[in-house]
This record gives C-alpha cells, sequence and structure tokens, in this order.
C-alpha cells in the first residue's frame, strides 16, 4: 500500500497522520520487520477506531473502505479539483498527473487487506469492507454529505479503470464542486488562536423551503427575483429584511439557501461581534466558484456600537471592490438598523447650533447600501387565522376551523401576539396535547 500511496502527486498532500497515510505506513513496517506485530496490531486497531469515528460522523454504510477513499476524493482541495469545482475538467496536461492518481486510487479501492490480517491475526477490514450500520436520526450526523458520499462510492466501484474514476470524480466536482465549501449549505467562522478564522460548516441547517411560510408572497417573489440573479451571473444587489418579530424573515433566508443550494448558493453566518473579521472572510472566498450570502441575523445598532462602520466599508465605500460572488442579507425588527433619537432629527440644536443632519446622514447611509429592503409586517387577525388553519391541515390535526380560530385567538392573547411564529408554536402545542 505504501508505493501506492506514495505514487500520488496531485492528491498526496495528505497530512501524515492520515488513516491512508498510516495505514500504508503499518504495511511497510510490516514487511520490512521493523515494528513488532503486537504493535502494528494496535495501530491498526487505532485506525479502524478513527474511520468508525468518520463513519458515525457522516453516517457511511456497507464498505467503510470505499466511503473513506471518497471522501478524500470529494474533499481534496487542490489545484486540479478548484479548477473542476463548477465548471468540470477542462483541458490541460495537468489532467495526465490526475489520472495517474485516479489509477492509484482504483488499486486502493482494489486493495486486498486478506494478507494483512492473516499476518496480524484479525479480520477488521473483512468487516468493514461489509459493514451494516445502526440507523441513526437525522440530526446525529451531517446527512448532505453522507448521501453524496455514499452515491459516489457505489458509483466509483463501478470504475473499471482510472479513466472512470476520473470522469466520475469530476461530473461530481461540476455538479456539486469540492471541499467544505462543496458539500455543505451554511457555516459560521471561528477564531482561531492566531487570530486567522476558519469555517465551521452548519451540518444539519433547517430544511424550510419558501412554500412552508404561508403567505408574503410579494416579499418571497422579490427574494427569489434578486437571488436567481446573484446565482445566473446577473447584476443582484445586497437585501435588508426588516419588520416585526416572528414574521418568517430569517425563515425566508434559509429557504433560499435551501432553493439555490443546488445552483452553487452558499451561506456564511456571521454575528456583530465578528465584523472585524469580514475583510477575511471575504479574501477567502471571493476566488471560488460558488455564490456566497453572508448572513447578518436580527441585524442593529445602538449609538454607541461601531461595528456599522465595518459593515458600510465591505457593502459598498471600501478601496477593495467587493466580489461578484457575495452578497450581504440581513435580517432586522429595525428599518434603519441603527437607533435614532429625535434630536438626530434637528438639523441645529438648541444649544449650540451644532448641525444634527450629519449624524442623521451617518445613521441613514448603511440602510442605504441595501438595494433591496423587503418589509415583513405583522399579520392582520383574517391573515393570522388563515395561517393556523393552514399549519393544522399540513400537521393532520383533526379540529374544525372555527374551533382552531377560537383557540388561535385565546393563545395568542397571552403569547406575545399575533404573528406566524406564534401560530407555529400554538400548532407545536396542540400536537403536543394530541
Amino acid at each position: 500500500m505504501n508505493e501506492i500511496v506514495s505514487n500520488l502527486l496531485v492528491y498526496g498532500s495528505l497530512p501524515e497522520d492520515s488513516i491512508l497515510w498510516q495505514l500504508a505506513d503499518i504495511c511497510e513496517k510490516l514487511k520490512d520487520g521493523t515494528e513488532t506485530k503486537a504493535a502494528l496490531r494496535g495501530r491498526v486497531f487505532h485506525q479502524v477506531k478513527n474511520l468508525l469515528t468518520v463513519a458515525t460522523d457522516y453516517a457511511f454504510d456497507k464498505n467503510l473502505w470505499h466511503n473513506y477513499l471518497t471522501f478524500i476524493l470529494i474533499t481534496n482541495e487542490n489545484p486540479f479539483s478548484l479548477v473542476c469545482e463548477k465548471m468540470g475538467a477542462q483541458e490541460g496536461t495537468v489532467n495526465n498527473f490526475v489520472t495517474h492518481d485516479f489509477d492509484m486510487f482504483k488499486e486502493l479501492f482494489d486493495y486486498d487487506f486478506s494478507w494483512l490480517e492473516k499476518e496480524l491475526s484479525i479480520d477488521c477490514f473483512t468487516q468493514l469492507t461489509h459493514y451494516q450500520a445502526i440507523r441513526k436520526k437525522e440530526l446525529m450526523y451531517n446527512k448532505n454529505v453522507s448521501e453524496k458520499v455514499r452515491t459516489l462510492s457505489e458509483k466509483l466501484e463501478t470504475a473499471e479503470s482510472g479513466a472512470d474514476f476520473f470522469q466520475y470524480v469530476t461530473e461530481f466536482y461540476k455538479d456539486y464542486g469540492v471541499g467544505m465549501f462543496g458539500l455543505n449549505k451554511a457555516f459560521r467562522i471561528a477564531e482561531n488562536k492566531d487570530g486567522s478564522i476558519r469555517f465551521l460548516p452548519i451540518n444539519n441547517m433547517d430544511t424550510v423551503m419558501l412554500d412552508d411560510l404561508i403567505g408574503y408572497e410579494l416579499q418571497k417573489k422579490k427574494l427569489v427575483e434578486n437571488t436567481q440573479a446573484f446565482c445566473d451571473g446577473k447584476a443582484a444587489n445586497n437585501v435588508l429584511l426588516f419588520g416585526d418579530s416572528g414574521t418568517g424573515k430569517s425563515t425566508s433566508i434559509k429557504a433560499i439557501v435551501n432553493q439555490f443550494y443546488p445552483q452553487g448558493l452558499r451561506m456564511i453566518e456571521i454575528y456583530k461581534h465578528q465584523f472585524k473579521d469580514l475583510s477575511s472572510v471575504i479574501a477567502q472566498i471571493k476566488n471560488r466558484n460558488y455564490r456566497f450570502i453572508i448572513y447578518m441575523d436580527d441585524l442593529s445598532f445602538e449609538e454607541f456600537e461601531i461595528e456599522y462602520k465595518f459593515l458600510k466599508a465591505v457593502i459598498e465605500g471600501g478601496v477593495e471592490t467587493k466580489p461578484d460572488n457575495i452578497l450581504i442579507y440581513a435580517t432586522s425588527n429595525r428599518r434603519h438598523l441603527i437607533k435614532e433619537n429625535w434630536s438626530d432629527r434637528d438639523d441645529v440644536e438648541s444649544q449650540n447650533g451644532m448641525h444634527r443632519s450629519d449624524t442623521m446622514e451617518e445613521k441613514l447611509s448603511l440602510v442605504n447600501r441595501f438595494g433591496v429592503t423587503i418589509n415583513y409586517s405583522k399579520p392582520s387577525q383574517k391573515e393570522y387565522f388563515n395561517i393556523v388553519v393552514e399549519l393544522a391541515h399540513r400537521a393532520g390535526l383533526a379540529m374544525s376551523d372555527d374551533e382552531l380560530r377560537a383557540e388561535a385567538n385565546k393563545w395568542e392573547l397571552s403569547h406575545g401576539g399575533i404573528s406566524g411564529r406564534t401560530a407555529q408554536q400554538f400548532i407545536n402545542y396542540l400536537l403536543g396535547t394530541v
């Protein structure tokens, strides 16, 4: 195995502590006799445990060895895979090197572990290649990644050569991309000890779709039109969704990401205290073949907060032009985002004659950088009842519409007033009492 792995060129940049490199080293040590069989047996068990951990995280099944090798292929960000993402294979000499690597992966797919099992008196790999996974709840693993890995793995099992591997893998890159951004819909950011940032996948994002949000048809239409233009490479605007709480602003953003994910749309959620990292975020994603929405939920600022200045510079007005593959979508309960005082609207302060119009302009300049603003207002009582009735029908509740309206009215009086969120909470309550 060591001879195969050491022959990898384009895909050879795996860390030395990776399962593949460690197994290759174990095979080499066993052949040259530089380590005892007892020690090597312990190392094998350790790597098998690591493989089982990966399999649990992604709900791999059947042939875990093939699943693991496939996982390497679709997460390895190298010059070739990055060019192929969302574009497919292009003509070039590098294809010869890659085909050679895929020949090696074909050998790894077909690798016979029986000699290793015989020498060390183990049967781990026989079991790993005929694995029956315990069924898990979807929230316990990354379903999105799991399905893609297992589907491609089964396809690669039918490959007869490295050329077949080349075709299947590059088709995958074109359809989904490569690495973390190719496999996941949404991300958060975290700061490393050295001050740099890293992206953390949101493994099990809400699968809500726009049709699940009852009403707000005009609002949804505006959001879809802008996002479609963005994904098509046309001119599009930053979007601010503002209005009453519980009306579906955040839900709409999640639904948009779910709808346009197959078209290469990804979302990065940024919190207010992370605005200082926006430039670093943009630097890491601006050259990728995806469309990114930088999402800011419940965006608002108090007078003493200055983070909005970072945001203003990034959106429009900084020295560096914002990349075409990035838009900012934000939700807020405030139309103007930054808290205003009545004194801000007085052009001249009565005490010292100081002009206040500059202050006003400063506060309004942020919201003006959002080319599309969409108002999610609180529903009327009639609309609220319609939402309740529709949600109840979808949930299969056996209550008459009149009874639902009566109980919904009682519920909203003591649970935060009329909103889509209140309606959903009411339905959840009913489902819990059935």
